[in-house]
């Protein structure tokens, strides 16, 4: 790798990569050349074969070079770049492809490009600077909470893409079945259901990185796919679940470079941070701490367990499965008392995002039952919606409980970035248009048929 070749003075060596900047002077070529691992610095002279095809290459060629790894001299050492102690007498190039001239500078950065043009253009906006460090910076972050949790004996496990839509919380994105005609599946929200039937199942620490498609309103912190850090532990409380994932976070962020503003993480209430900050996600860091990259993490707790839908109806705010408070489970059985219910709910913030969250779950069908009663389910509506979970929990199911933590978002915090699609490989547009391909788009006749599906034409005042 090019990243590597300072240890190589003296060698001759192949170098696969692109041409990161040409210069052309006459009687020698100077050439920056790149690979994923950093630039070095080239030259060709005294061999007028090579130097004719060195006089061919444009920025972003893509070329296999024989040279030598020289030293350079003492004064010309720049310091503050990888490879600036060495310089590549180039012997032979091979040019592997050719390329034309892209629709914008990949030496700069691209932040300030129009976005549609970045996204059109993808690929090649990921080979800026920036956008190699924010994607490597991404994996990771990932790779380290992997580590972390494995270490703990989490159990990796892959949930289902494909699964039952379900009418509260956000719109689903549905897929319709071919072989059940006027049917459909729902892409997850979250494995929610899943997580906690792995935990009637006995695995008791389960982890996966998840994805998790909502139909959201589009807005810098919030996309139609989005990933999870996502886990779920038996025989557990509040605290244990926090701590675990305060421990996780630390190490992990620390171990990166950065510095976290104050440990243990700050416990706020619900109430105190509405109060205080108007929100239930702040910031808590100073100008200084902004400047200097510090991360200020803090627990946010409980929180109301339900709040009044525009039409009047009582409905959950975080979650249908968690488990109220120890204090407010009375209540909640009776269907009294709603609005000042109680939630085991704990959000993870930092930077003025929320990080992730989750709660302690609900175990008993009865809690589960009671907190669909109080959304005004009947019965027959309840076995409808959750009938599977309230089945499965009639067989020993643990205490337990779990959190989400968005990758994207904790991203955004380590890179300082204001978008998420500055986070993510191929992101959707502002307008929900997939990058790179063309999607969403009209289907085929042919597979509205074989779908059993129709779609009405949008009237022109409708478009």
């Amino acid at each position: 790798m090019i990243g590597e070749l300072s240890s190589h003075k003296g060698e001759e060596v192949v170098i696969n990569g692109w041409i990161h900047v040409a210069r052309d002077q006459g009687k020698m070529a100077f050439f920056d050349i790149r690979d994923r691992s950093g630039l070095v610095q080239g030259v060709v002279f005294g061999k007028p074969e090579v130097l004719e095809v060195a006089k061919t290459l444009k920025p972003e060629f893509v070329v296999a070079i024989t040279g030598a790894i020289n030293a350079r001299p003492e004064k010309m050492i720049k310091t503050d770049v990888v490879n600036g102690d060495i310089e590549l007498e180039i012997t032979n190039i091979e040019v592997l492809n050719s390329a034309e001239t892209p629709p914008f500078d990949l030496t700069e950065d691209s932040s300030d490009k129009d976005e549609e043009v970045r996204l059109k253009h993808r690929s090649l906006d990921l080979r800026t600077e920036r956008m190699q460090r924010n994607i490597r910076l991404r994996s990771e972050f990932v790779k380290r909470c992997r580590d972390f949790l494995m270490k703990q004996d989490f159990c990796e496990i892959e949930t289902p893409l494909l699964t039952e839509s379900t009418p509260e919380g956000s719109r689903d994105f549905v897929v319709p079945s071919r072989h059940h005609p006027g049917k459909f599946y729902a892409l997850p929200q979250s494995p929610q259901q899943y997580k906690q039937l792995l935990m009637n199942a006995g695995f008791e620490r389960y982890m996966q990185i998840a994805r998790a498609i909502r139909d959201e309103d589009l807005r810098a912190d919030r996309g139609y796919e989005h990933t999870q850090i996502d886990l779920e532990m038996s025989f557990v409380e509040r605290e244990d679940v926090m701590k675990i994932i305060e421990d996780m976070i630390t190490e992990t962020v620390e171990e990166m470079g950065y510095t976290i503003k104050q440990k243990p993480f700050p416990r706020v209430t619900y109430a105190e941070s509405m109060e205080k900050y108007g929100a239930d996600k702040f910031d808590m860091r100073t100008e200084e701490d902004k400047e200097n990259g510090v991360l200020a993490y803090a627990w946010v707790i409980d929180f109301p367990f339900f709040e009044k839908t525009d039409a009047g109806k009582w409905t959950f705010t975080h979650n249908p499965f968690s488990m109220p408070k120890a204090e407010f489970i009375e209540d909640l059985m009776k269907g009294k008392n709603i609005e000042n219910i109680l939630t085991t709910q704990y959000d993870l913030v930092c930077n003025g995002f929320e990080a992730g969250g989750g709660s302690i779950r609900a175990h008993k069908p009865e809690i589960i039952e009671a907190v669909y009663k109080v959304m005004g389910n009947t019965d027959e509506e309840i076995q409808d919606k959750v009938g599977h979970m309230l089945e499965a929990f009639k067989y020993g199911t643990p205490p337990h409980g779990g959190i989400a933590l968005g990758v994207e978002r904790n991203v955004m915090n380590l890179t300082g970035e204001a978008s998420l699609r500055e986070v993510q490989a191929f992101p959707m547009t502002r307008k929900g248009q997939t990058a790179v391909m063309n999607a969403p788009k009209p289907l085929e006749v042919e597979q509205l048929i074989e779908l059993g599906l129709s779609v009405r034409k949008a009237t022109d005042d409708k478009k």
